[in-house]
C-alpha cells in the first residue's frame, strides 16, 4: 500500500517535473512568408490567451489561418485529455495530424470553445465564412460552443462586411432549387450570384459536405448583416448562409508589423486592442 501510494506521488512528481511550457509566440523564429507568419502570431496569440484550464471539448474551423491553431494546440503536454470536433475533411485531417483526439458534434453537443477562421470580420464581430465551402458544419459548431474565437491575418480586417470581401456570401442551397433561389437573390438586390463550381478537378458544382449547391452572392456593403441573413434564411431552398452574428466573442488579426491586435465584446461594446 504504502509502495504504491509513493509510487503515485512519484510519477505525480515526475509529470509536473518535466511538463514543458510553450514557447512564446514573441520568441519564434519568423516564418518566411509574412502573410503566414501573420496569419501563425494571430492564431498562437488566440490559443494562448483563450484556451480553458480544463478544457473537455474543442472546436477546430477551417481555413488557413486555423492550420496555425490544430498547430498550437498540438503542442499542448495535455492534449490527449479533451476531444476536438471538426468542422470538415481540413480540419478533421488537422486534429489527427497534430495528435489530437477526435471526436463528432454528436457525441459532444456542447464544445467549451471554438477557434475559427474568417473570411472578413466588421467592427461588430460579424464575420462571413464559407469560403472552404464547410460553412453549415463551421456554424453547427460555434454556436454549439459557449465561447467563439475569430483568427485571422490584417487583410480580413474590415469596418464592413461586404467591403474587403466581393467575392460574395457563400449560401447553401439544395440543388433543385438553385435557379429559385438565384432568381430571389436577384429580388432581394444582389450584385453578382455566382453557382460555385468545382474547379478543374470536378465538372460542375461543388458539392458541400451535405451534398447540396454553394451560390456566392455579393450585396455590395452590408449594413445590418443580421437582417440579411434572416432574410435569406426564410428564403425556400436556402440551407445556411456564410453569414456568422451574434456569437464571436473574440476576434484576432496578425498585422504587418509583426504584431496581434484583437477586438473584443466588452458589455455592449466592442474594444479594438
Amino acid at each position: 500500500m504504502l509502495l504504491r501510494l509513493f509510487g503515485s506521488k512519484l510519477l505525480s512528481f515526475q509529470r509536473s517535473f518535466t511538463k514543458m511550457p510553450l514557447i512564446p509566440y514573441s520568441q519564434l523564429t519568423p516564418l518566411s512568408d509574412p502573410t503566414e507568419e501573420s496569419k501563425r502570431l494571430s492564431a498562437y496569440k488566440a490559443v494562448d490567451e483563450n484556451f480553458p484550464d480544463t478544457p473537455k471539448v474543442i472546436g477546430i474551423g477551417s481555413g488557413s489561418t486555423v492550420i496555425y491553431v490544430a498547430e498550437r494546440i498540438g503542442q499542448l503536454d495535455n492534449k490527449r485529455d479533451f476531444i476536438c470536433i471538426p468542422t470538415g475533411f481540413q480540419s478533421k485531417n488537422l486534429i489527427l495530424d497534430n495528435g489530437l483526439l477526435l471526436g463528432s458534434i454528436e457525441q459532444y453537443p456542447e464544445l467549451d470553445i471554438t477557434f475559427d477562421g474568417a473570411d472578413e470580420i466588421d467592427s461588430n464581430l460579424n464575420a462571413i465564412k464559407g469560403g472552404g465551402a464547410c460553412l453549415f458544419q463551421e456554424k453547427l459548431v460555434a454556436y454549439s460552443s459557449k465561447k467563439f474565437v475569430l483568427v485571422a491575418d490584417h487583410r480580413k480586417k474590415s469596418s464592413d462586411l461586404g467591403k474587403k470581401w466581393i467575392k460574395g456570401i457563400p449560401i447553401e442551397v439544395v440543388p433543385s432549387a438553385y435557379v429559385y433561389v438565384e432568381n430571389k437573390l436577384k429580388e432581394y438586390g444582389a450584385e453578382t450570384i455566382t453557382l460555385r463550381q468545382g474547379g478543374s478537378a470536378k465538372a460542375g458544382p461543388i458539392i458541400t459536405d451535405n451534398n447540396n449547391f454553394l451560390i456566392d452572392a455579393h450585396f455590395g456593403i452590408v449594413s445590418n448583416p443580421r437582417e440579411l441573413h434572416l432574410k435569406l434564411k426564410n428564403t425556400l431552398g436556402i440551407v445556411e448562409t456564410g453569414i456568422f452574428t451574434d456569437h464571436a466573442k473574440r476576434a484576432y488579426f496578425g498585422e504587418k508589423d509583426g504584431s496581434v491586435t484583437f477586438r473584443t465584446i466588452e458589455g455592449d461594446s466592442v474594444l479594438e486592442i
